[in-house]
């Protein structure tokens, strides 16, 4: 989940925004379109997706199972809406721990948090 939020991941710079910004009231358990759990940070597609699902036009074949008939909306699309810029609106998965994420780091003082952290177990 850290790493997310890093300055050399390449999502939008939205998308790690929203790690920073997440509470724990903003984090939901969802299903996939095959039914499996998944942590995501609410937001507009997570609040429609709970009241209607969200019709699929497209078919990527992204999922073997996936018919676009039945399925409750296109996982493909909602990754690349967030991932693109768009998280109010997209899809976007985060680890149980998103809220420790408080602001956009480089990669190595994420990793010298982390030596930092394991040190201080022992």
């Amino acid at each position: 989940t850290r790493f997310v939020a890093s300055e050399e991941c390449d999502a939008h710079i939205n998308f790690k925004q929203a790690y920073v910004d997440a509470t724990e009231e903003d984090v939901a358990i969802i299903q996939s379109p095959v039914g499996l759990p998944g942590r995501a940070i609410r937001n507009n597609f997570i609040r429609r997706l709970e009241k209607q699902n969200e019709a699929v036009d497209v078919c990527y074949n992204c999922i073997q199972t996936c018919d676009p008939k039945t399925t409750p909306y296109c996982i493909s699309q909602a990754l690349i809406r967030s991932v693109t810029g768009d998280v109010k609106n997209g899809l976007v998965f985060c680890g149980e721990n998103v809220t420790r994420v408080d602001r956009i780091k480089p990669l190595k003082e994420i990793m010298e948090d982390i030596v930092q952290e394991a040190a201080e177990i022992e």
